[in-house]
């Protein structure tokens, strides 16, 4: 059985969108529901969404925002799968986002990859 972060799900099928203007091909791994869910939790809800859409080192002050949010992972992953170009979305910098899409082109799900690595870690400990 494959990890799901909570608050997300997986798609059936392939998982990719349909005319979807992805060239990678994301998979759709937030829908409906299961979004709504973790979005209404975020840290930054109520807070004006310009302060999270800077540039420069006024991001670092964006990303800690979301240090203490309790769906950091989930809005990470989503920012990754649907390769959101702009703002600080999980803590993340759109810098971040690149280099980490870059570095991992392997993953189709990031949801999936990360709660396969807090599997691991806690298998570890």
């Amino acid at each position: 059985m494959t990890a799901t972060l909570p608050g997300t799900t997986r798609t059936s099928g392939n998982g990719v969108r349909p005319g979807s203007s992805n060239p990678l091909g994301s998979e759709e791994v937030i829908i409906g529901e299961g979004r709504q869910e973790w979005v209404a939790q975020a840290r930054c809800k109520d807070i004006d969404p310009d302060e999270l859409f800077v540039r420069g080192a006024a991001q670092r002050k964006a990303a800690s925002i979301c240090r203490h949010c309790p769906v950091l992972l989930q809005c990470r992953a989503d920012a990754l799968d649907n390769r959101v170009e702009f703002g600080v979305w999980g803590g993340m910098t759109e810098r971040q986002r690149r280099a980490l899409l870059k570095q991992h082109p392997e993953v189709r799900s990031w949801a999936d990859f990360f709660a396969q690595q807090i599997e691991r870690h806690t298998a570890v400990y």
